[in-house]
């Protein structure tokens, strides 16, 4: 008797161990969908606020994005993380909103570095460069769009490599590096040319590029083939940068008709406020250039009207970004005090459902064993984390180090080039001034001896004739020019070799007519060091840079300096 009954409550309890261990596991069934949604619900969220952000709702984008960002930062979802926060970005760019975008997209880029593959990577440098392209920094956005295209090339990705050197042409156009330009728009048609609206962007870009060189006819046929080929181009922004490039081109070429005739195609059906400004600015350089003063007068005043009309609208642009980073703030703050509604009522179900697992003390115990292990692991995964972190910055820092070693070690050798610069300078100086010198005390010996062979007494006593005759002689020996020589090969080692292998006519004269042409003399200088005319002296400079073979003699220095 006693024996079923203690078998019947056995069973009771273990029915109603059994239950309540359902219940457990509806209980932290329920916990954990609470506190992480499903992965598909936060990428519609994305995938929704894309598709406003594309629609011009910018407010109602950034909502839906914030909501999933809040969603995927709560559950660790990088790539969820990433998309949010880059398309987030986006948003700002839309609204001008350069700064707030920019710390998205860098947000967005340290994410898909650290955690992501490397397409998301290169999706972040470009809409970085895109950003500093925008704000006029070219340099950096130059930084950026090499960066993106170099990942591209690593992976292989053929279109993006094609729309990235496209971007790096149109970049290196902005600022006016032609021939950089085109190599990069040759390089990007071997990549996108199976992509027909991408190759009309690439030879709009091309078109451009050629009348901004100067190459008009080219621009004007390349222009005019691809409207050709554009549906609907009076609508189309492509169609109307080619009327421009055929307009500015007529207009280069002076062909005022035609070119007025293409600036009115593209203002047809065109309500850009920006557009029309360039029209009317080619329009009045038109009538400008034709001699049509009234007409030019009119079209500058319409560009001082949509000058101020574009104000108005930057300013409503500036209000309406005041209002949307409100509106934004106040979205935040609604979905905080939601979250501590949510809060308490979350502490009341729990509240309940303890109540119910202290009936399960034991399998709670059990639980708590495997809980302090998955906490330990989680524990050591943060730490090694941690420590991934830590020799990433320490990497950086050795990097900034070893920059900074190589930048100090350029700065030295280009001070020591320049003090060897100087100290050749001052030795060539030097010796220029003891070659006129020497010249100058020549000059004054046989103005001596000159005067002195005119003196009657002179002519009569021997001894003065032979002191004199002896004088003469000795000015004409070649002992200072071969001590001026050696001291000019110390000085400039090897100039007068490379110039005797290049140059094999050169008699002894002319190597020292060079010689004082190196050193920077005037040819006054070197008229009186050789005790020539002034006239001489130019004739013979225009013989030696006939010999050397140089049109102007002009250019004589600067082909000596080059040997």
């Amino acid at each position: 008797m006693y024996i079923w009954m203690i078998s019947k409550i056995y069973s009771m309890f273990q029915s109603v161990k059994y239950i309540y261990f359902l219940l457990l596991c509806l209980f932290f069934s329920i916990h954990t969908y609470a506190e992480h949604p499903p992965q598909k619900y936060c990428d519609s969220l994305i995938e929704v606020g894309i598709k406003r952000m594309r629609a011009g709702e910018c407010l109602a984008s950034l909502e839906i994005l914030t909501e999933a960002h809040t969603i995927a930062e709560k559950n660790n979802w990088q790539k969820q993380l990433f998309l949010a926060k880059n398309y987030m970005g986006a948003n700002y760019f839309s609204v001008l909103d350069y700064g707030v975008a920019l710390n998205y997209f860098v947000a967005a880029y340290g994410i898909a570095v650290n955690k992501l593959e490397p397409k998301y990577e290169v999706m972040a440098l470009n809409n970085i460069a895109i950003l500093y392209s925008k704000n006029g920094e070219f340099n950096k956005a130059k930084t950026f769009f090499t960066k993106a295209y170099n990942l591209s090339v690593k992976e292989k990705d053929s279109v993006k490599i094609g729309i990235y050197a496209l971007n790096l042409g149109i970049l290196a156009a902005t600022v006016s590096d032609f021939p950089k330009a085109r190599k990069h728009f040759d390089y990007a048609v071997k990549f996108l040319k199976k992509d027909s609206s991408l190759m009309i962007q690439l030879n709009t870009a091309i078109a451009e590029n050629e009348m901004q060189k100067g190459n008009s006819g080219n621009a004007i046929a390349l222009s005019k083939k691809l409207l050709s080929t554009i549906d609907k181009w009076q609508d189309n922004n492509n169609a109307i940068t080619l009327l421009l490039v055929i307009s500015k081109s007529y207009l280069k070429l002076r062909d005022f008709k035609l070119a007025t005739e293409y600036a009115a195609m593209a203002s047809k059906n065109n309500t850009n406020l920006e557009t029309k400004k360039s029209i009317f600015e080619i329009r009045s350089d038109i009538y400008k250039q034709s001699g049509q003063l009234i007409e030019a007068i009119m079209f500058k005043d319409s560009i001082i009207s949509i000058k101020d009309t574009l104000e108005v609208v930057r300013n409503g642009r500036e209000f309406e970004n005041s209002r949307v980073k409100f509106e934004m703030q106040e979205y935040k703050n609604q979905i905080a005090l939601n979250k501590s509604t949510i809060e308490n009522e979350r502490k009341i179900f729990y509240a309940i459902l303890t109540s119910l697992a202290l009936i399960l003390l034991i399998i709670l115990l059990i639980m708590r064993s495997i809980f302090i292990k998955h906490k330990q692991k989680k524990l050591l995964a943060e730490t090694n984390e941690q420590l991934v972190t830590l020799e990433l910055e320490k990497e950086k820092s050795d990097n900034l180090l070893l920059e900074k070693q190589y930048r100090e070690e350029q700065t030295n050798a280009l001070l020591e080039q320049e003090k060897l610069k100087n100290e050749i300078e001052y030795k060539n100086r030097k010796l220029s001034v003891n070659a006129l010198y020497l010249s100058r005390k020549n000059e004054n010996i046989d103005e001596m001896l000159r005067l002195l062979s005119n003196l009657p007494e002179a002519a009569k006593d021997q001894s003065v004739r032979n002191h004199i005759s002896f004088l003469k002689k000795d000015m004409r020996t070649d002992n200072e020019w071969e001590s001026f020589i050696t001291h000019f090969e110390e000085v400039n080692q090897g100039f007068l070799a490379r110039l005797k292998n290049k140059h094999t006519d050169l008699t002894v004269n002319d190597i020292r007519f060079i010689c004082y042409v190196f050193m920077n003399l005037s040819s006054k200088e070197i008229a009186s060091m050789l005790s020539i005319t002034l006239d001489a002296c130019r004739k013979r400079k225009e013989r030696i840079a006939t010999k050397l073979g140089l049109a102007d003699s002009g250019n004589l220095y600067s082909y000596l300096s080059s040997i």
